[in-house]
């Protein structure tokens, strides 16, 4: 497979930009989270916008599907979930993209594709398979890109659906954000293997290993992946490894590794890195790095404003969306459902 990206300044651009939003959106999230306006559970990407940024510009955002784990912003960003209702859902209002009821830990938005957010590890993986039955049945001609850790990789329902999807040629990229620690056990810790990508051979699915660091090697390996599960050849298995910068959750003191550790990851930070290439190989002026901060920082304080003059969800409309609105008549004998 030989697929390439075309890195012009436009694109370039886009890759650094996306980034950036998860970034300084997230940021914002630690602030509103702070003043107790965001509630719950807040599992943030900082370290791994790359991951996320580099497989949705590979993707079809019109067709495919994602499904995500509970660190889900980055990819709710990259494959389109506008910031405000985004936001909205996080504070709990009404007009988020799940009506304030999902938070931070399960954000979905159907209409964009986007099928979560999953607060259990590997639970996301059987609703990837799932999907991907039903456009392969349908003849949709797209594909789920399913996001999850190397904590996962441990789980039954990891090998029951790399198993399953590999039997069944299904229109699946596996995405492992392998960040070296399954909430606080390292991975040398937790997995005899730990090149996770290796564990794909037990059911004869393709995969690679990519720097997940680097939002332009991600894309690459990604359209190179997809072009193997849109050629009907069936799923494919793509590890990146990367690291977060922050801690597994703002609850988590780290007590399981050092701030030389941290300090020494730094220096491979996607967005400082890719700037720092952009401006040494003339794609990226002071202006233009200014006026995309300046966006960024505008979109940002519109999805603030936003999301505050939001409305809570009446207290009458609790058991609304609970249970089914109409009664589902049982079929005929002999008939199908």
């Amino acid at each position: 497979m030989t697929e390439k990206i075309h890195l012009d300044r436009a694109h370039l651009h886009h890759l650094w930009r996306q980034m950036l939003r998860i970034r300084r959106f997230e940021a914002k999230c630690v602030e509103l989270y702070q003043a107790q306006k965001i509630r719950g559970f807040l599992h943030l990407y900082d370290g791994e916008e790359a991951v996320a940024v580099g497989v949705c510009s590979a993707l079809d955002a019109a067709r495919d599907a994602v499904v995500a784990t509970y660190r889900e912003h980055g990819q709710a960003l990259a494959h389109g979930v506008p910031m405000a209702p985004l936001l909205a859902e996080m504070m709990g209002k009404a007009e988020g993209c799940c009506r304030g009821r999902g938070g931070s830990m399960h954000l979905f938005d159907a209409g964009r594709r986007f099928f979560g957010g999953n607060a259990i590890v590997g639970g996301g993986l059987p609703l990837a398979a799932g999907i991907a039955m039903a456009d392969q049945r349908l003849g949709r001609g797209a594909v789920t890109a399913c996001f999850f850790g190397e904590g996962a990789v441990g789980e039954g329902v990891f090998h029951e659906t790399m198993n399953l999807a590999q039997l069944w040629q299904l229109p699946v990229l596996f995405v492992c954000e392998n960040n070296l620690y399954a909430m606080g056990v390292p991975l040398e810790d937790s997995e005899v293997e730990t090149e996770i990508w290796r564990k794909a051979a037990a059911y004869r699915m393709p995969a690679e290993r990519v720097d997940g660091m680097d939002p332009v090697r991600v894309e690459a390996a990604a359209r190179r992946a997809l072009a193997h599960v849109r050629s009907g050849a069936g799923p494919f298995f793509l590890e990146a490894r990367t690291y977060r910068f922050r801690a597994h959750s703002m609850f988590d003191t780290q007590a399981y590794r050092s701030r030389d550790e941290v300090e020494g990851w730094k220096p491979l930070d996607p967005l400082e890195r890719l700037r720092a290439w952009m401006v040494a190989n003339h794609q990226l002026s002071d202006a233009e790095a200014a006026a995309i901060e300046s966006a960024v920082a505008a979109e940002i304080a519109g999805a603030v404003a936003f999301a505050e003059a939001g409305t809570l969800e009446p207290v009458a409309e609790l058991e609304r969306f609970v249970l089914m609105d109409r009664v589902v008549q049982d079929p005929a004998p002999g008939a199908r459902p």
